[in-house]
Formats: C-alpha cells, sequence, structure tokens
C-alpha cells in the first residue's frame, strides 16, 4: 500500500481517537505514534499534517462540510464517515499539492474500508459537490 494512503489511514485512526476521547488533536496524535513500533517518518509527516491541519481548521472545515451537506447535521453523521470528510475537505482546501481527484478518491476509499456500505457514496456526494463548487472554480 502506498505511504499517503497508509497516512490517511493513520490520519483517520488520530482524528477518531480524538473525538472519541475528547483530548485535543496534538494530544492525540502524541499518543498514537506512541503506540506504533518504529512508524516510517514519511507515514507519519503526512499523518501529522492532515490530523494537526485539520485540528487546527476544524470549525472552517465542519463549516463547509454543513454547507453541502443537505439534510445532515454534521453531529448526526457517524464518526468516522465525518472524519473522513474533514480529511478530503483539509486536502481540497488547504494542501494544494495533491490533486483534487486523489484527494476525493482517496477519502471514498477510506469510506469503502471504514465506513457502512453507504459510507463511500455519501463522502464522495459531499466532497465532490465541493470541488466542482469551491475549488474548480478558482483553478479555471
Amino acid at each position: 500500500m502506498r505511504k499517503r494512503t497508509l497516512a490517511r489511514e493513520a490520519a483517520l485512526k488520530i482524528l477518531y481517537q480524538a473525538e472519541i476521547t475528547r483530548r485535543d488533536i496534538d494530544q492525540a496524535v502524541e499518543i498514537y505514534w506512541q503506540n506504533i513500533d518504529h512508524p516510517d517518518a514519511t507515514i507519519k509527516e503526512f499523518a501529522n499534517r492532515l490530523s494537526i491541519g485539520v485540528g487546527k481548521s476544524i470549525e472552517s472545515i465542519d463549516e463547509k462540510i454543513m454547507k453541502y451537506a443537505t439534510n445532515w447535521q454534521l453531529k448526526r453523521m457517524a464518526v468516522i464517515d465525518r472524519n473522513i470528510l474533514r480529511i478530503g475537505m483539509f486536502e481540497l482546501v488547504f494542501a494544494t499539492d495533491i490533486p483534487p481527484k486523489v484527494s476525493i478518491n482517496e477519502a471514498v476509499e477510506l469510506a469503502k474500508k471504514y465506513g457502512d456500505t453507504d459510507s463511500s457514496k455519501f463522502v464522495n456526494g459531499i466532497l465532490d459537490k465541493i470541488h466542482k463548487t469551491e475549488i474548480l472554480p478558482k483553478t479555471n
């Protein structure tokens, strides 16, 4: 598996842990890596970039998600879906070095692996809408 894919999985686990235990993101990052024997530096660096980035921008990220998640309240979304959307949204808006299609595809794959049967469609629909409305007009 590619290193960035593994890093996204680690970031999802960190964000999940932070939300479930109500820890701040820096503490969740530290605790997560304490439990991993000999973490790959590249994976750790990218996972930290994503999880800390989401943590620092969570209010604006959640606001955007809610804007496009019609008929859904953030707190009623599955924790996994919510955090996958946060990672995807962070990549779309703040990680301009990653092509949007890659970010969306990686989020969909995370949803297939960790979410329920409809998670990948849900994640794809919201991130695609954000991409078409918010990101594409800026690049054209």
